[in-house]
């Protein structure tokens, strides 16, 4: 059973453009403001990514778990019973999924030629279509798809650097995920597990237990590895220290504390969120300032547009924290060799 072509059809107008039976990508609003010359992502303030060469995007649509803070649509909500780790018979081979991912890419900042009237501007269009870094956190849970190495591997193979944004409830699809990406995201969405039920909604029952299991095999990973949170008040910016026994157990070499933002899926009223929810950028820092003196992560950057603060893990991961993106392609020849 493929996707519903009702909630396809409502994707669409939300801006997502889809690839294949199971993979979309849509514009970054960061990608068009670097395409118009304005205020740049995060992911260029602490990795040095340029907003311009990324691509947002997703090898999985469905999702084993419906956060209250997520700005997506969730098909439940839109009254779709569909679950796409079930759902799809025949998957999409990687090399397919990434050369009409760039080539759908090339075609959404193709409308932005027009208004590249400066030197910069049409500088950065032409250096658009040619991608650089794949942001793999669309939407859904991505480590649904099955081939997530071999995707992996055939950006890499193009030099294209990937950061893969997981849930992390499942754990024994990363465990055989070979190559691993460029950077690991795993969401750290609660201090405990009752305010981990509350805020995710969990379709799974063991969700949290298969959480835990992901954050303790982060220090065995041999790549680069961060904890995404995102605080909302009233529901789980709490529990520092819940928190801060979390990371010292993942021992991921970034921690990134994000204010949530009232945007998107996150205004459905079922959601029971409000503009109130959203904390200050200082309210942010002070909490992403607590989790450091608990941990010893060291405060390193912010991004204010994004109320998003950096927590490196040493001064070994503060100093090499920018991407060195010539790397990635040459890494992958060295291996063939």
């Amino acid at each position: 059973m493929q996707m519903p072509d009702e909630l396809k059809a409502t994707m669409q107008k939300q801006g997502y453009h889809f690839v294949g039976k199971h993979s979309a990508v849509k514009i970054c609003e960061y990608t068009a403001n670097g395409l118009k010359g304005k205020t740049l992502c995060y992911k260029y303030t602490f990795y040095g990514i340029k907003s311009w060469q990324c691509v947002q995007a997703t090898p999985a649509i469905g999702c084993d778990i419906s956060c209250r803070f997520c700005w997506r649509l969730i098909p439940e909500e839109e009254g779709f019973k569909w679950n796409e780790l079930n759902a799809i018979d025949n998957w999409d081979d990687p090399e397919f999924i990434v050369d009409n991912m760039i080539k759908e890419q090339r075609r959404i900042v193709s409308g932005y030629k027009h208004g590249a009237d400066t030197e910069l501007k049409l500088r950065r269009w032409k250096e658009a279509n040619e991608p650089k870094h794949v942001a793999l956190s669309l939407t859904g849970e991505p480590t649904f798809y099955p081939k997530m190495g071999r995707l992996i591997e055939a950006f890499h193979k193009k030099g294209i650097s990937t950061f893969l944004v997981s849930n992390g409830t499942l754990p024994e699809a990363i465990e055989r995920m070979e190559p691993l990406p460029t950077q690991l995201y795993i969401s750290l969405q609660a201090p405990d597990e009752r305010t981990y039920v509350n805020v995710v909604r969990p379709k799974i029952a063991d969700a949290w237990l298969r959480f835990n299991k992901t954050l303790k095999m982060l220090p065995t990973l041999k790549t680069r590895t961060v904890l995404r949170m995102t605080l909302v008040k009233n529901l789980n910016m709490c529990n520092p220290e819940g928190y801060a026994n979390l990371i010292k157990m993942a021992s991921p070499k970034y921690v990134e504390v994000k204010g949530f933002s009232y945007v998107g899926g996150s205004r459905n009223p079922a959601r029971e969120l409000e503009m109130g929810s959203m904390p200050t950028h200082e309210e942010t820092k002070e909490f992403a300032r607590k989790l450091a003196d608990l941990t010893g992560y060291i405060e390193t950057a912010e991004h204010m547009p994004s109320r998003v603060i950096l927590l490196c893990r040493d001064e070994d991961a503060k100093k090499n924290r920018i991407i060195d993106f010539d790397r990635i392609g040459e890494e992958y020849r060295n291996k063939m060799l």
